[in-house]
């Protein structure tokens, strides 16, 4: 999810404290140890030889005809258990509850977001009916006890309807007007239940993100005629729903390198896009993929092209976008996104782009789904492309790769907010991406000096909220990895980036999996930096001691070993820029010295730390005397 400014804050809840870890030895809580011990994570950061992860089997018919705010549907959920655990009970996760009053939540809310939440209208278990209230959930979690035990290596069939009103404003999904709908968590789904942590039976509330398995899913959307929709996965016979001429334009859309309208204002106005069915059936399917999310509306434009993502196969995949008309930044969405495709598949992170396509839909969120992105408009066309950009790059961290965004959301936030940055420098100066940079990611951690914002980025999300959590999640963690980029240089932390999505994606990584995956291609421990950048209370200040011939003495108040620049003007008017990597750090992480032209005096000195904002400058300059 984009966020910029200032995150409001909450309470900040430090759920358990963090062990002193020592050079070699990163501090593994007690559920992640047991991991490890079981044999399902191991220290070489691989997929232990026994680990395991269940998935499901969805086939959903949503019914939805606006103005009703009320959809229903029906679902078959085949659910197998892959772990060597027998299950008496399955969790339910029911997101739409968030919006019954009464639930508890991070954020403030006005009217128009309540509704009366999910109500569960009938349910089977492996054909057999049983009470619907066996799966009712005032809030975000049910339990569903089980008639017979689900065995290791066995599957259950559940069959739930139900039926829900959509939210008149929610930023992540719900009505964007009338007749324009952004379908979100819509489905009831079983949580994950995984090898550390059991059922996560953490509750939804607004400020943390999601945890899903990946599944496969075959989801009809029902709508009346000239609706369109638009969502997660391959889209079944467009010739069925589309009238011939926009069925064309739709396939030709993609093999081509160009934008092509598919649908205008003027032609869904004058309703002759769609089918003259009483309603039309769309059916998309997707097979492992931790979510599903569909966008629909009778008046929203609709654009799109394609671009190759992957150069070796040839491999294209779709650039969609659909708007308002009026949202002049959204006549430019499909090049911004085809662009970011082509960027992130050939640079960083400089893996293709794992699916098929992607849709950019004019909401209100800022937020990411797979496949799918909900962008708000903005008169600063550059400013819609970086958050654009910014959704797109979550197509890899959390949904390529499986993360645990509720729990440790720096896995996803950090690494979405990494690739803002780097694409940035290609879209923009870089004095002017790092000031974008700065503004909007770091300057909270640098600004605000209240030991909440020092908290350690490994500690749980679930145990932060408000201004603490953003810092974390964002601008520190997207620090620390290009801290780590600059450690290793880019070479070498592509090979470590690549092996360690090469290894765990589609899976549950944890962030010990990626510290131990890059140790372990690194041939060298990093277990320093680790414990400096990710398990410490440090921040950043750093400062120049001392000076004694052509030696600089440097002091690290902060404690963060942070790569930066040294500027020296000697005394005969020449000028050298040295720049230190955070291995400076590494022997000593308070304080360092950098030995410079024994030949030539020093007359004057200044650190530049560019993006990594130094939160006292003021000894950062020293002139000879």
């Amino acid at each position: 999810m984009y966020k910029k400014g200032i995150i409001p804050f909450l309470l900040i809840l430090l759920g358990a404290g963090l062990e002193k870890t020592t050079a070699q030895s990163l501090y593994t809580p007690a559920d992640i140890r047991k991991a490890y011990a079981k044999g399902t994570r191991s220290k070489d950061g691989k997929p232990g030889k026994r680990y395991w992860q269940n998935k499901g089997r969805y086939n959903i018919v949503l019914n939805i005809a606006p103005p009703d705010r009320t959809i229903s549907g029906l679902e078959e959920i085949v659910y197998f258990n892959n772990s060597p655990d027998t299950l008496g009970t399955l969790l339910f996760k029911f997101i739409q509850n968030i919006h019954q009053a009464g639930a508890p939540r991070e954020r403030g809310t006005d009217a128009d977001y309540f509704t009366g939440g999910v109500t569960v209208t009938s349910l089977k278990i492996n054909g057999e009916t049983r009470p619907a209230s066996a799966l009712s959930a005032r809030f975000t979690n049910a339990g569903l006890e089980l008639p017979k035990p689900l065995l290791p290596g066995d599957s259950v069939t559940l069959t739930i309807g139900w039926k829900q009103q959509i939210s008149l404003r929610s930023d992540r999904e719900g009505m964007i007007d009338s007749s324009t709908y952004f379908m979100a968590y819509f489905y009831p789904r079983v949580g994950v239940y995984d090898d550390y942590n059991g059922w996560d039976w953490t509750p939804f509330t607004e400020a943390h993100e999601f945890y899903n398995d990946h599944n496969d899913y075959t989801v009809d959307v029902n709508v009346p005629a000239n609706f369109i929709v638009w969502g997660t996965g391959t889209l079944h016979q467009p010739e069925t729903l589309l009238q011939p001429e926009f069925a064309d334009r739709y396939k030709r859309s993609l093999v081509s390198d160009e934008k092509i309208r598919i649908a205008s204002k003027e032609e869904l106005l004058a309703k002759k896009v769609t089918t003259q069915n009483r309603i039309n059936r769309w059916r998309f399917t997707a097979t492992h993929v931790p979510d599903v999310a569909f966008g629909l509306s009778d008046h929203f434009v609709w654009d799109a092209t394609s671009v190759v993502v992957d150069d070796k196969t040839g491999r294209r995949a779709s650039v969609q976008a659909a708007f308002n008309d009026t949202a002049k930044d959204y006549h430019y969405m499909t090049g911004f996104a085809g662009d970011a495709l082509k960027w992130f598949s050939r640079n960083w992170p400089g893996i293709p782009y794992p699916y098929e396509k992607t849709t950019v839909f004019q909401g209100y969120a800022g937020m990411e789904y797979p496949m799918m992105a909900n962008d708000e408009s903005y008169e600063d066309t550059s400013f819609s492309r970086l958050v654009a950009e910014h959704e797109i790059a979550h197509t890899y961290m959390p949904f390529y790769m499986g993360i645990n965004e509720t729990r440790y959301g720096f896995m996803d936030e950090g690494w979405a907010t990494t690739l803002e940055l780097l694409i940035g420098y290609n879209n923009f100066p870089k004095e002017k991406a790092d000031e974008l940079f700065k503004m909007f990611r770091v300057a909270d951690w640098t600004e605000d000096r209240s030991g909440d914002m020092d908290i350690p980025i490994i500690t749980p999300g679930t145990s932060i909220t408000g201004k603490a959590l953003g810092n974390n999640q964002y601008g520190k963690a997207a620090l620390g990895y290009l801290a780590l980029k600059d450690l290793l240089g880019d070479a070498q932390f592509k090979k470590c980036l690549h092996a360690y999505m090469d290894r765990w994606h589609g899976k549950h990584p944890l962030p010990w999996d990626f510290f131990y995956t890059f140790n372990d291609v690194n041939g060298k421990s990093l277990d320093w930096f680790w414990d400096n950048w990710f398990f410490s209370w440090n921040y950043m200040d750093i400062g120049i001691a001392q000076v004694k011939g052509n030696q600089v003495i440097l002091r690290n108040t902060g404690g963060m070993a942070i790569p930066f620049d040294l500027q020296i003007t000697y005394s005969d008017g020449s000028k050298e820029t040295r720049h230190c990597s955070p291995q400076v750090w590494e022997a000593d992480q308070k304080r360092a010295t950098v030995s410079v032209s024994a030949s030539k005096k020093i007359k004057e000195l200044q650190i530049d730390s560019g993006i990594f904002m130094d939160a006292e400058p003021s000894d950062n300059s020293y002139i000879a005397r």
